[in-house]
């Protein structure tokens, strides 16, 4: 018993003096902690690289912040620091998410600029051929890239612009680092300076897909070359503990390898995926959400790939909470974010190496005065209207305050091909079969001009002459060249009608051959920043002629005096006018317009001819032309017009008149689409026409549309006021559109209710 009581004591002492030891090893742990962390732990967050998989780090923040962690400093990657840097810059992870949503990446990326932006010369140039390409030395260049990337830069500059004055990235809200590559050294390259939209546009400019960027003299592109998880920089930076969100895949099969893009980003990932098992051994808290389903450029799963995210972190949830615990801070009212709309621009600072183009010429581009206050949405407009010029790689450029209001710093990465080479096809009803080959040179002369020469090969062989010196909106000076020809069958009545035929001739129809030639020279400007105004001079050539009458000639001296063997002329004349055109087009699209506003008024002022048929006196012709699209429902939208023209004057020449029928986008002279009659039906020195059209885009790029048109069209309408009666014509069609890599595929079946019906065929941009 007492050997029982004496061990019951020694076993006390001992459960004694090991409570106490292990209070002291607890007690010094917990001090050695504090001691590690001098206090709070500082976290540090690491964002991969992983394009379009990369929005999953929103879903992670999301949770992130649930959790209650605050973020001490950030460090990413390609898309990586685009998401990071907008939250470092201050941005929550909801206004994140509502921010992605609304983005559409694939026009973003595409860097298709809206027609808006464009010269009406640039508008008609991209809307002509189906490829352009480098030419330089007789060699045929690849593009470098897919695309300079400026509208997603232009997006950067939006949402970062709170930040725009801060240079050091330790002094933002968050202290943030991002990562590039040295494309002539393949050595990294820390950004933790400088502009923030340029260094996390360099640090995602993915090769084959964006331009590189030039920054502090080093050409740079995609940080997922060298570091797609820059755990180390973070580390540097004072982080304690390291969150972090990848959302890279290991190596792929072949049956996942479909684009060049997936191809380059799998031999990157042969030395990516070896680094990453060391890298998550360093990283605290990893989350790795399941990006095996989707692909760099999957910015259309955007729900999807959130969802990921926020699944990934949720299974990190307590270990996050832990590490809020940790931190004992107070939670802290965010501060939402401003966007600023109005800003003014004192100052402009151009950076340009070569200096190909002038000062002038970038102003006049801008389209807004200096110390003017205008729009973000108009300084935009401007640095597009310099973009789709097609004459810089890479546009960059800075907001950085002044004092009285902000400079503008424009980089300018000029083009150096000055040559290219364009193709296109086409194929409609009226000029049937045609192949376009274009030959463009800039520079030719001065440092702001483009001379164009398109020869078009097929049934009708025709050419066009461009030859122009852009100054935006100060007077720019072109010169237009062309030649047209083509053939039609047509009604004998319209030559009866409008031209001298002998009495004792009947026919039906007859073969009518156009053989155009016009030469211009002009003076355009830019006003109310939409509106092309131009004056200028015309001479033109104009022969009308048939060989259907060329064996009813006979003795009847009247028509031979205008014939020969081959061919019997109506009108063989050369005319000399002045001219004056004011032109507005938002039109979003030339061919299916959704939206925006076209007017198009023109006046010509003949004053001279060689006169073959002994009629000509001084005249002039006025036309006009106005519409509107809107969208209605969904993708249904619609495009209203109305147009019209007249003759002033006494002279007998109606070469000039109005002629009305057929369908179309490129009819020269006053040749007048009008669905329901074949082309040159109705003619009249003048008219009036109202036309309407249904456009319901069912699935991408295919449109079904239903159209209607009314119209007057005879002799002196507004004299007699008969233009103001009930329309005598009118005619409908239902059609099918597809805007295919060609242009446009238009088939229409058209019908009037005077009985005439017409199947109308088109394949390529018109030209």
């Amino acid at each position: 018993m007492k050997h029982f009581t004496k061990n019951c004591d020694l076993f006390f002492k001992m459960k004694k003096n090991v409570t106490i030891i292990l209070f002291l090893f607890l007690a010094f742990q917990t001090q050695s902690q504090d001691s590690e962390y001098k206090g709070a732990p500082k976290i540090g967050l690491v964002l991969s690289g992983g394009g379009a998989k990369g929005m999953a780090h929103i879903g992670a923040l999301k949770v992130i912040e649930e959790a209650g962690v605050k973020i001490d400093y950030i460090g990413g990657t390609s898309m990586g620091a685009i998401i990071g840097a907008l939250y470092a810059s201050g941005y929550t992870a909801s206004e994140l998410d509502s921010i992605f949503r609304n983005i559409e990446f694939n026009k973003l990326i595409s860097d298709n600029l809206p027609r808006g932006v464009k010269t009406f010369y640039e508008k008609e140039d991209s809307e002509r051929y189906a490829i352009k390409l480098p030419f330089d030395n007789f060699k045929i260049a690849i593009p470098s890239a897919y695309s300079g990337g400026q509208n997603i830069y232009h997006e950067l500059v939006r949402y970062l612009y709170h930040v725009k004055d801060i240079n050091d990235f330790s002094e933002l809200p968050i202290p943030f680092v991002c990562i590039a590559t040295d494309v002539e050294t393949g050595e990294e390259v820390v950004l933790n300076n400088g502009y923030l939209p340029e260094a996390i546009m360099a640090s995602g400019a993915l090769p084959s897909l964006f331009e590189p960027s030039t920054v502090n003299g080093k050409v740079l592109i995609d940080g997922g070359v060298v570091n797609n998880y820059p755990i180390e920089e973070v580390k540097k930076m004072g982080a304690d503990i390291i969150i972090g969100v990848d959302v890279q895949h290991g190596l792929r099969d072949r049956n996942a390898l479909l684009s060049a893009t997936e191809i380059l980003l799998q031999i990157n990932n042969y030395r990516a995926a070896e680094y990453m098992i060391e890298k998550s051994k360093l990283t605290d808290i990893y989350i790795k959400p399941n990006m095996q389903e989707f692909s760099v450029m999957d910015f259309d799963l955007d729900n999807q790939i959130i969802k990921k995210g926020e699944i990934a972190a949720r299974d990190k949830f307590e270990d996050l909470k832990k590490i809020a615990t940790l931190q004992k801070r107070e939670k802290k009212m965010v501060k939402s974010i401003t966007s600023v709309d109005s800003l003014m621009v004192t100052r402009l600072i151009l950076r340009n190496d070569n200096n190909r183009y002038t000062r002038g010429y970038v102003k006049g581009k801008l389209r807004f005065r200096l110390g003017d206050k205008t729009t973000f949405g108009k300084l935009q407009q401007g640095i597009s209207n310099l973009a789709a010029t097609g004459n810089f790689k890479t546009i960059r450029y800075q907001l950085l305050s002044d004092g009285d209001g902000e400079d503008l710093i424009l980089k300018l990465d000029e083009t150096q091909n000055k040559t290219f080479l364009k193709l296109g096809a086409h194929y409609d009803d009226l000029y049937k079969s045609a192949a376009i080959l274009n030959l463009t040179y800039k520079n030719l002369i001065f440092g702001d001009d483009v001379a164009s020469f398109d020869l078009i090969l097929g049934d009708n062989v025709r050419y066009n002459l461009q030859y122009y010196i852009d100054k935006g909106s100060y007077w720019s000076f072109g010169v237009n060249s062309r030649f047209n020809d083509f053939e039609k069958e047509i009604d004998f009545d319209l030559i009866k009608s409008n031209f001298q035929v002998p009495v004792g001739i009947n026919l039906n129809r007859l073969n009518f051959d156009v053989l155009d030639f016009t030469n211009q020279m002009y003076l355009q400007t830019v006003w109310q920043e939409e509106f092309a105004f131009s004056l200028g001079v015309e001479h033109k050539f104009l022969r009308y002629s048939t060989r259907t009458l060329t064996d009813l000639v006979g003795d009847n001296t009247q028509l031979a005096i205008n014939s020969n063997k081959k061919r019997t002329y109506f009108e063989k004349s050369n005319y000399y006018s002045s001219y004056g055109q004011l032109k507005l087009d938002t039109y979003d699209d030339r061919y299916f317009p959704s939206k925006g506003l076209y007017f198009n008024g023109d006046f010509h002022f003949y004053v001279l001819s060689s006169d073959f048929n002994d009629n000509f006196k001084e005249f002039s012709v006025a036309k006009g032309r106005f519409g509107f699209a809107i969208p209605l429902l969904g993708n249904l939208s619609m495009n209203i017009e109305t147009e019209g023209g007249f003759k002033l004057g006494t002279s007998g020449v109606t070469a000039f008149d109005f002629v009305l029928g057929g369908y179309g986008n490129n009819l020269i002279n006053n040749f007048v689409p009008f669905i329901g009659y074949d082309y040159l039906a109705l003619p009249g020195n003048s008219y009036v026409k109202a036309y309407g059209r249904l456009d319901l885009e069912f699935a991408p790029k295919n449109h079904f549309m239903f159209s209607a048109n009314f119209a007057n069209v005879d002799d002196d309408l507004f004299r007699t006021g008969e233009w103001f009666t009930e329309p005598n014509y009118s005619g409908y069609g239902i059609s099918y559109g597809l805007e295919s890599f060609m242009g446009p595929l238009q088939v229409m079946y058209s019908w009037s209710p005077e009985g005439t019906s017409h199947f109308f065929f088109s394949l390529g941009y018109w030209f």
